[in-house]
């Protein structure tokens, strides 16, 4: 048998970062290169228990084969603490992935391991790779600016003692830019900002210095973007390949989701008009207090439009009393969604999202306008170039407490389905985006080149 080359690609424990890796996995794979996808060990009973039994037997026939390392939290108290967490698999995985990568080897004398793809958060566990010998390549599923203003900006804020080096905070009043095209960030902006929690903030802000790291010290970083969507970030980041948008093909026997969606949203698509439903989504980790979970339902009420809203299961919220008799004929709400298929429907008309990068870009390639909803991490600088560089949506502002109020949603609902300019140049932006993945496009040939540089 002839020798093929293998890759193992390591995704950060999170929904936004497995669906994209996957997707690309699937690309390779279609390819002819074996791929082991690993998870921690928690995130793959859950991807697993999201497949259906056909599922699973076509995923073992795609190339792609679905393993676990311990992740170190069994028996912790508190799993979910962001420095626990980050701590036990720093800890763990490096050694976890070299024992697999070695039984791998031993196993199978024709496929052994040629490449690690890791996510650029976890660009430590390519020590691993240099053990072997092996390709390293980094996988950025965010955009590139963010990765652009860790490598041109933090070490000269922190030297000149603008940015603190421990938390990454700088003053309220400092506005940081990298260049004219690209929105600044203030601190408010910052991936790792996170308000009245120094300790979490300061984790992030280490989990972006990793990145950078990562982007220093990979033979190759592929991101999941477009070339035509960021030029001035991506010129600004060496070795980056952009190779996006990624997306699950709708014949793909797994997605990578944490849970099971729920097909019936397309069918309930099917008997609305076009471009005449709200979408309403905040992806997996989006946390609602009541008060503001109830400002939500009953702006939507109060928009009169139909909308199909995911609330995940386990959420614990109330809605407010009669809001689900008064929204039965025009709503739909579901506990988790096939995204890419709903927003490519064509009764969508609007995208009400927290801005992650994976649902931009599959909004954009759904040409689908946007309300932004921001509450962490990249999403805040996401939004200006939502509104402010690609004009295709607008902001939902918060009041002076903090919420987001009934008369504002409604507001900007209204304001969005009569604005026709956004919607044009969504679909300006979807025309790019499916130009970039076309044979010849941008993201194509870098992804080909990939292909060929790993192949041969």
């Amino acid at each position: 048998m002839a020798k093929r080359p293998h890759i193992v690609a390591v995704p950060y424990p999170a929904q936004g970062h497995v669906k994209p890796l996957l997707s690309l996995s699937y690309k390779l794979a279609a390819h002819g290169i074996k791929v082991t996808f690993v998870n921690t060990k928690m995130i793959h009973e859950r991807v697993i228990s999201s497949l259906l039994d056909d599922d699973k037997e076509a995923l073992e026939q795609s190339g792609i084969k679905l393993e676990s390392v311990d992740d170190g939290l069994e028996g912790e108290k508190n799993p979910f603490d962001a420095e626990i967490f980050t701590q036990a698999i720093r800890r763990m995985m490096p050694t976890q992935l070299r024992d697999l990568i070695e039984r791998i080897n031993i196993c199978n004398k024709d496929e052994q391991v040629t490449c690690v793809i890791a996510d650029a958060t976890l660009g430590w566990i390519l020590e691993v790779a240099e053990i072997f010998g092996v390709e390293k390549v980094g996988f950025l599923p965010f955009g590139p600016a963010g990765l652009a203003m860790f490598i041109t900006c933090i070490p000269k804020l922190i030297e000149d003692g603008i940015m603190d080096s421990i938390t990454g905070s700088i003053p309220e009043n400092e506005q940081i830019r990298i260049s004219k095209d690209i929105p600044s960030w203030s601190n408010r902006d910052l991936m790792w900002t996170s308000p009245g929690d120094e300790k979490l903030q300061k984790v992030f802000f280490e989990c972006c210095l990793t990145v950078k790291e990562t982007a220093e010290n990979v033979d190759l970083l592929l991101c999941n973007t477009f070339y035509e969507l960021d030029i001035f970030a991506s010129n600004l980041i060496p070795k980056m390949m952009p190779i996006g948008p990624l997306q699950i093909e709708r014949n793909s026997p797994s997605s990578g989701n944490f849970w099971v969606e729920d097909t019936s949203c397309l069918s309930w698509l099917d008997s609305q008009l076009p471009a005449s439903v709200i979408y309403v989504s905040f992806g997996s980790t989006g946390v609602f207090n009541q008060e503001q979970f109830n400002e939500l339902a009953l702006g939507l009420e109060l928009s009169r439009k139909p909308f199909l809203w995911v609330v995940r299961e386990g959420i614990n919220l109330n809605y407010p009393e009669g809001f689900i008799e008064n929204v039965t004929h025009r709503g739909k709400i579901v506990h988790w969604a096939p995204q890419r298929r709903v927003l490519g429907h064509p009764a969508i008309g609007c995208f009400l999202s927290h801005c992650g990068w994976n649902s931009i870009m599959e909004g954009l390639i759904s040409g689908v306008p946007f309300l932004c909803w921001p509450y962490f991490a990249d999403q805040w600088h996401n939004q200006k170039y939502i509104c402010d560089i690609w004009k295709c949506g607008l902001r939902v502002n918060c009041d002076e407490n903090g919420i987001r109020s009934r008369h504002e949603i409604n507001m900007k609902i209204q304001k969005l389905f009569s604005d026709s300019i956004m919607k044009v140049n969504a679909l300006k932006l979807k025309d790019l985006a499916e130009e970039s993945v076309s044979k010849g496009g941008s993201s194509y040939m870098n992804l080909d080149k990939f292909i060929n540089h790993i192949k041969y």
